[in-house]
């Protein structure tokens, strides 16, 4: 599809907008005017309507279609929880409001909705104390592992590796390395974590484990009270990723099993927008012992009620995103929470979990289940013999659902990893499971039909390493 520099006819307009009462050049420095007009698409208001409509038709997005990629949490946004987060009394707050000497009282109801916000998720995940500022899972991972890495240096402690099982989100090491540990792997047994090889990798100088319960694979980690006791016994910490908290919502509270720091993907788990590059949030949650390490400024109340911003942290690691992070996303989580309530919360969990193992039983007969047992809110499966998981994502499209998340985690081959979540109705999850033993039949006697799907999308199937080093940016015109 043509840009709308490409369509542009010169003199054609479409409704403009009212000239301002002053001229920019009185209400601006001379150096910030421009020399010459701005350089933009001159085309008529239908143009312009039906080339966003076309575009939009273009997108793939969970309001229209099936979003199946597991870990990934791609449930469908309430849309209350937009019209919350849409209130002019929050969006047109500016976020230095709450900083600046007279306009406190302009922000109280934004910074008790953080206040309330940070004990709800205590609440609910069993931690301490909460920041908001981390704006995305993998951020939160960050701000975790220098959480961590701030309270072994205030203890003395020379800790320089964390452990991260071969299940772990790529994030984790990523995280990890950035906080400026030595990143340790170890294998997993049976699809879990294995005590013994915890035990061979553990020393003193092991600051924390990261890990996912359930994990990567839709497992619950068994060995949980094992590998904590491991863990106390060289003072090292236990992280808990947060990308698959949607399958233990009101069932297990991460700090009372023995987790120290917690990420949550409010992008994810509280039904916030998620893909297409964020916006996100990742609030980190920490037990009592990391809690004088947060970054500032906190949200605290005086005696007389009222909210303000303390800065009175000297072990705080400090600023970790502009302002309190994405207040936006914050919200619509707040409001999706309170709509819910425990037992809503809960309810999120059973049929997340349901659905993911309703799903598995439909597609375990033609797609190989490395792992029969029962699993959480996502499982993995494998292509059959002679077919791949590309080749099968590609075929989805062509029957219009979009791909699970193929060849992740990387110690399950041609690894198809699905998570229908709980708003998924039975008949979307029987059709969508049709649609697969359709393509794996198409694949087995045509290979070569599939092999070049997808036929019926804008865009056919791209050499994606080659379209990801030589991007063109810009279009001749």
């Amino acid at each position: 599809m043509k840009t709308l520099f490409a369509q542009s006819v010169p003199g054609r307009t479409g409704c403009l907008p009212p000239k301002p009462e002053h001229a920019a050049a009185d209400m601006l420095p001379a150096g910030l005017l421009r020399k010459s007009a701005p350089r933009l698409p001159e085309l008529s208001e239908l143009d312009v309507v039906r080339h966003f409509t076309n575009l939009s038709r273009q997108n793939y997005g969970v309001d229209g279609n099936f979003y199946p990629l597991g870990s990934c949490t791609m449930k469908y946004n309430a849309k209350f929880a937009e019209y919350v987060a849409s209130l002019p009394g929050f969006c047109n707050l500016h976020p230095l409001m709450a900083q600046l000497r007279g306009t406190s009282q302009m922000t109280q109801g934004a910074l008790e909705c953080i206040w309330e916000m940070e004990r709800l998720l205590c609440e609910i995940s069993g931690m301490d104390a909460y920041t908001l500022q981390p704006m995305a899972g993998a951020h939160g991972e960050f701000t975790g592992a220098t959480l961590i890495a701030a309270y072994h240096r205030d203890k003395g402690n020379n800790k320089t590796k964390i452990i991260c099982p071969d299940s772990a989100h790529g994030t984790n090491p990523a995280s990890a390395t950035l906080a400026g540990f030595e990143v340790v792997n170890i294998a997993s047994r049976d699809g879990i974590i294995d005590p013994e090889a915890l035990e061979a990798a553990l020393s003193e100088d092991v600051a924390a484990l990261m890990m996912t319960c359930p994990n990567t694979l839709g497992l619950f980690e068994t060995h949980l009270p094992r590998i904590v006791e491991k863990l106390r016994r060289v003072d090292a910490l236990l992280y808990y990723d947060g990308a698959n908290m949607n399958a233990i919502l009101g069932k297990m509270r991460v700090g009372d099993v023995g987790f120290d720091v917690v990420h949550w993907n409010l992008h994810k788990t509280l039904g916030t927008p998620h893909g297409g590059g964020g916006p996100g949030a990742g609030p980190v949650g920490v037990c009592s012992r990391l809690e004088p390490f947060l970054p500032v400024g906190r949200v605290a109340r005086q005696a007389d009620g009222n909210f303000y911003l303390d800065y009175d942290h000297p072990k705080s690691i400090g600023y970790i995103a502009p302002f309190y992070g994405n207040f936006g996303i914050m919200l619509r989580a707040y409001a999706y929470v309170l709509r819910l309530g425990g037992e809503g919360l809960t309810r999120v969990a059973e049929h997340a979990v349901l659905n993911a193992n309703y799903l598995k039983k439909l597609v375990e007969h033609f797609l190989v289940v490395p792992f029969g047992r029962i699993c959480a809110h996502e499982f993995v499966s494998s292509a059959p013999e002679g077919l791949r998981a590309l080749d099968i994502a590609k075929g989805l499209l062509d029957r219009g659902y979009h791909a699970p998340t193929i060849y992740f985690p990387l110690i399950v081959k041609e690894c198809l990893m699905a998570e229908p979540t709980e708003t998924e109705s039975k008949q979307t999850l029987d059709a969508y499971a049709a649609a697969l033993e359709e393509i794996v039949k198409q694949g087995l006697s045509d290979p070569r039909s599939l092999h070049d799907a997808p036929h019926t999308t804008p865009v056919r199937r791209l050499d994606e390493t080659a379209a990801a080093r030589n991007m063109v940016l810009t279009e001749d015109m």
